[in-house]
């Protein structure tokens, strides 16, 4: 008798039913197509050749596995069916009689559970984003490029997971950190074109591979061959005798990789640098260990510290001036200008020759400490466009002296250590502005970060979570640096212990930045002062001559007055006439009479504003005032607006 057709359905079906059977207790894939090397006891780490489609992860579980979770399943659903029906097998019947006579009710709770059940899907889904981010963030930057790069050479399939093979730490750059990668156990590939392509891929450096090929266990072990210190302080065996021997112009940063020695020449290689990092990521402390440096060997410091407390350490250090007011660091910037551009017209009668030789003969170098830029810059504008009068430019005078500052080079020996967040082009003043940064020091950046500073340096390094951890790069090249960790109390001490407290050069110290920079030249002077003598044979006759050449007189210790003697009732006239302490009268008279309006302006100033300086002495009934302290509140109180307007 023929088979019918329904027959061959029937039997189809029962064989279908059967193979399924056999494939569920077997732990095989339901749709019989084996997609990966998975066997029942083993997990599979990659997918078969000729394999097309996704695979999903249940593929590469092994057999046992997938056997587990399916019985588990299967009983748990069956044995919660099955307690359900039988204890309350009569209030089920009920419940579905009343169910069908009147479904409204059942309809109302049905649509308030899936909403319900729609929002604890839709706010979990959320959660597990945020969670997974960094994660994902992690997988798509540095494991699916890697696995893109090995999957030809290890003959493997490119629909392969990654995270299959690739063993991968999220923290893969620290020190300790190692890398697994199996390897297919025929071994036919190249093992140097994949460690290659490991190293380039991941911007490793100095790392070691150790190969397992026998068994059926056949992997890779990267980690790191001669990471650079975990930490380093002043106290560490040799730092104090590598610090004395740094050349004046190239101070210490840190230790790189196999202890060696890492600094930036400002005289060779870069005049400025620039730090970018996040918060918490160190910026002060890598400032703190190369100002101190250079104030070490002679060198005057600016801090320019929008945010007053970055650098207690350098308050009181011979050779320092620290502004913190942003009218301040305004006439900080400003004055520095000028003295720039004394020095071009100096270095312009100087020889090349001479003056590629002899660069000390511009004067002394002046290091510049420029924290927060992203802040500073914005209140110098808004600074500015409170002062600004009716005529004057609407740019920054003290954003255009920084960027004049930057172009002038390192023959003037004016040099910038700027700290940004996000040293961005409108950060910092434009991008030809930031080009003139050669070296630039990067922790805690992110890849964007990384790719707006140094673009030429590829591949990018994992960014280091290891405290005082750096990447200084210069010509280039990037090196993994451990900053030199000083504490403010060693920072000042070595400032302290160098040139200036030889007392062989560096100015008196002011209070205000103004009297500091008398130092420098009168900007609308064209002619340059007359050139420093020759240098003998002897160095300690050099510093002097050169500190006298230079108006860098060495403060001489004032005697303190003895016991019994009484001050005068009258303060005597300061040298100085920014320190000459006089009544409201006098000082509107002689020197306020083109900044304030009138005396009773002044008077009612002294009554209502805080912001006015208070008396430093009193004659008679009259309080006496600081002349330097007046005309700063001058400058810098706000005026009323000028000019016409559209209603004119």
């Amino acid at each position: 008798m023929a088979q019918t057709k329904f027959d061959k359905q029937v039997e189809e079906t029962a064989e279908s039913v059967a193979f399924g059977i056999g494939r569920f207790l077997s732990g095989r894939p339901m749709d019989g197509e084996r997609k990966t090397n998975a066997t029942f006891w083993r997990a599979g780490t990659r997918v078969l050749p000729k394999v097309e489609g996704k695979v999903s992860r249940s593929s590469y579980r092994a057999g046992w596995q997938r056997l587990t979770f399916r019985v588990s399943g299967l009983a748990a659903t069956g044995g919660a069916g099955y307690w359900t029906l039988w204890e309350n097998q009569d209030s089920t019947f009920a419940t579905a009689r009343d169910i069908w006579e009147n479904p409204d009710p059942a309809l109302a709770t049905l649509e308030s559970g899936g909403i319900a059940a729609a929002s604890a899907a839709a706010a979990g889904g959320v959660a597990y984003g945020l969670l997974t981010r960094k994660r994902r963030e992690f997988m798509r930057e540095w494991v699916t490029p890697l696995h893109e790069a090995l999957a030809v050479p290890l003959g493997m399939s490119e629909l392969t997971d990654p995270r299959r093979y690739l063993h991968v730490p999220r923290d893969f750059s620290d020190d300790d950190a190692q890398i697994r990668i199996d390897v297919p156990t025929h071994m036919r590939f190249n093992e140097d074109l994949v460690a290659d392509l490991i190293v380039k891929k991941l911007a490793l450096e100095n790392v070691s591979f150790t190969w397992r090929r026998a068994g059926k266990d056949t992997h890779v072990i990267v980690k790191k061959r001669k990471a650079p210190p975990k930490k380093l302080s002043l106290s560490d065996p040799g730092v104090r005798e590598i610090l004395a021997k740094m050349p004046e112009s190239a101070p210490l940063i840190g230790l790189g990789s196999g202890k060696k020695k890492v600094s930036v020449d400002l005289d060779a290689d870069s005049p400025h640098v620039l730090i970018s990092a996040g918060t918490g990521g160190g910026k002060s402390t890598i400032l703190r260990c190369i100002t101190c440096q250079f104030i070490h060997n002679g060198a005057l410091a600016y801090v320019l510290d929008f945010k007053w407390i970055s650098h207690t350490w350098a308050r009181g250090v011979p050779g320092v001036t620290y502004c913190r007011d942003i009218g301040e660091i305004h006439d900080a910037l400003v004055h520095l200008a000028q003295e720039g551009r004394r020095r071009l017209t100096l270095a312009e009668q100087l020889a090349d020759d001479v003056l590629e030789k002899e660069l000390w003969r511009v004067g002394p170098r002046i290091v510049i400490l420029l924290e927060e830029v992203n802040a500073t810059m914005t209140q110098l504008k808004r600074y500015w466009a409170k002062i600004r009068e009716s005529g004057d430019p609407k740019e920054s005078p003290a954003v255009d002296a920084l960027a004049q500052i930057l172009f002038m080079g390192r023959q003037v020996r004016l040099h910038v250590l700027l700290v940004a967040q996000s040293a961005t082009a409108q950060a910092v003043g434009g991008p030809a502005m930031r080009e003139n940064f050669a070296t630039r020091i990067l922790v805690r950046y992110t890849l964007n970060a990384w790719r707006m500073l140094v673009p030429e340096v590829s591949p990018i390094p994992m960014a280091s979570e290891h405290p005082g951890r750096v990447q200084v790069v210069t010509r280039g090249r990037a090196q993994e640096t451990q900053v030199l960790n000083l504490s403010n109390a060693e920072a000042r001490e070595w400032a302290m212990s160098g040139v200036h407290a030889k007392g062989t050069t560096g100015p008196t110290l002011t209070k205000t930045p103004a009297p500091a920079a008398d130092l420098l030249a009168d900007p609308w002077e064209s002619y340059a002062p007359e050139l420093p003598p020759a240098p003998t044979t002897d160095p300690a006759a050099d510093r002097d001559l050169l500190a006298d050449a230079w108006g860098l007189t060495p403060p001489t210790p004032t005697p303190a007055p003895a016991a019994d003697t009484v001050p005068p009732a009258n303060p005597a006239p300061a040298t100085d006439p920014e320190d000459a302490v006089v009544g409201l009268r006098e000082a509107y008279e002689n020197h306020l009479k083109e900044a304030v309006a009138s005396l009773d302006a002044m008077r009612w100033a002294r009554a209502k504003d805080p912001d006015f300086p208070g008396s430093v002495d009193k004659r008679g009934a009259e309080l006496l005032h600081r002349v330097g302290d007046l005309k700063k509140w001058a400058r810098n109180r706000p005026r009323a607006a000028t000019g016409t307007t559209d209603l004119d």
